[in-house]
């Protein structure tokens, strides 16, 4: 009962301060928010450092730190400061020569790390960073904010009614995944109906910012929310798998009711990237 407490204190706190940056704060294409992105991203990246080291992939945390940032930060100066687009590889690929520069010089047991290491500083890199910055370039979009506000309620909805519609009807129908067997078939339906639903009402209260290239506006906002939805429910997946495999029941301890900070994005990293590129392709 006191988890469930913690969950939705979490949720009625955080869920409205998360709408009000996206709104109140758009100035520099929503920098306040980016910015955000950044932060969980660093948290989300430490706590992926310290789930590798269960398995010996072992970089410091000062690099964690480092390279979890580079994306988020390199868009964030894009987006928000105007800078030249090709700066963003240009940060990934000065990060990923000192992962393979810095350590050629070592020997004996140092040298046996290396590929641990290596390994290690671009898992980090990649996740959750490389997925998270794609919450930050669409602030590019046309009626940014109301692109973004969909997305995360799109994620949050499908995460917060999945875990209810689990809560209430998930007897009898939990573990049809290994990796998460307190999943339920129920709450998957739940949470990729919240997603779609939140497509469908996009598509319906917000015809500005979701007009269809083809597709009848209903659609395309229901396929919007199909492929997000799916994502946002395979990113937890994919999050409870890391951690099943490194034998770690939470990333962190930073979220009540919740765990760290990479339990609270893991659904959102994966859906960024599907909701951006289904939004190019059905959306002007």
């Amino acid at each position: 009962m006191k988890k469930i407490i913690q969950r939705l204190i979490a949720f009625f706190v955080g869920f409205p301060a998360l709408i009000a940056i996206v709104i109140f704060f758009p100035q520099y294409n929503h920098l306040l928010l980016n910015l955000f992105c950044i932060a969980f991203t660093i948290l989300g990246a430490v706590e992926f450092r310290n789930i590798l080291t269960h398995k010996n992939l072992v970089i410091s945390v000062p690099e964690a730190v480092i390279l979890g940032a580079i994306s988020p930060a390199a868009w964030t100066v894009v987006v928000s400061l105007g800078v030249a687009g090709h700066i963003v590889p240009g940060a990934f690929i000065l990060g990923a020569c000192w992962l393979l520069v810095s350590s050629i010089f070592a020997d004996g047991e140092k040298l046996d790390l290396y590929i641990g290491r290596t390994a290690a500083g671009f898992a980090v890199m990649i996740y959750p960073g490389l997925f998270i910055a794609w919450i930050i370039q669409m602030a590019v979009f046309t009626k940014a904010s109301l692109v973004i506000l969909i997305f995360f309620l799109m994620g949050l909805l499908n995460d917060a009614i999945a875990w209810l519609a689990g809560m209430l009807f998930g007897e009898g129908n939990r573990g049809v995944v290994s990796v998460s067997p307190k999943k339920s078939v129920a709450g998957f339906i739940g949470g990729l109906a919240a997603s779609v639903g939140t497509g469908l009402f996009a598509a319906a209260f917000f015809p500005a910012a979701f007009i269809p290239k083809a597709l009848p506006s209903y659609l395309a906002g229901a396929l919007l929310g199909l492929g997000a939805g799916a994502a946002a429910i395979l990113g937890d997946l994919c999050e409870s798998a890391l951690k099943r495999s490194a034998g770690v029941k939470d990333s962190g301890t930073l979220i009540l009711g919740r765990g760290g900070a990479l339990d609270s994005i893991d659904s959102l990293a994966l859906a960024a990237p599907v909701y951006y590129i289904i939004y190019q392709v059905l959306f002007l």
